[in-house]
């Protein structure tokens, strides 16, 4: 699982990091966590729609062994230990979290230019504010098994380091 705050480049590592594990052929599945409980409206209780990502994460780590998956790069966010146990106990195997960071001046610049490009200027303060806070929460957790300072570090030299980290190299 690749997790961090905002903007720090998740699904972007876990997209090209997929790539690496293609190239390498090993079967895969890439999931965006974000997208497994994009729906509206969210139970009161629920905000982040937890419970339906759980869900469907299991519903969809299944259908992926059943076509031959065996590597899952989940891109979310892990805040505590219950959210990291309750990924393993929806995928049913041993989890990996690798942590990415980035000095959150540099997020504030990737979230600027996403929300830019994305015309969605109404949620970049949203999105502003949650990076910092969830960086701070982040950093409490500890629940990584390993960190990756994406600052300086493009892309395919963040998955690659991810790859090796986790010992998929």
């Amino acid at each position: 699982m690749i997790t961090g705050t905002v903007g720090v480049g998740k699904t972007s590592a876990a997209d090209l990091l997929g790539d690496l594990l293609a190239d390498a052929g090993v079967p895969h599945a890439v999931m965006d966590l974000d997208r497994l409980c994009q729906s509206w409206p969210a139970p009161e209780d629920d905000p982040f729609n937890s419970g339906l990502l759980l869900r469907n994460l299991r519903a969809l780590t299944t259908n992926y062994l059943d076509a031959g998956a065996r590597r899952f790069i989940l891109a979310g966010v892990a805040e505590n230990a219950a959210d990291r146990d309750g990924f393993r106990a929806a995928v049913g195997m041993p989890l990996t979290v690798c942590r990415l960071t980035a000095d959150l001046p540099v997020v504030h610049g990737r979230l600027r230019r996403r929300h830019e490009a994305d015309n969605d200027p109404g949620s970049l303060p949203w999105h502003l504010e949650r990076a910092g806070r969830l960086q701070q929460v982040l950093d409490r957790a500890g629940i990584a098994d390993f960190s990756i300072d994406t600052t300086r570090v493009p892309l395919p030299a963040v998955a690659s380091a991810v790859l090796k980290a986790a010992g998929w190299a």
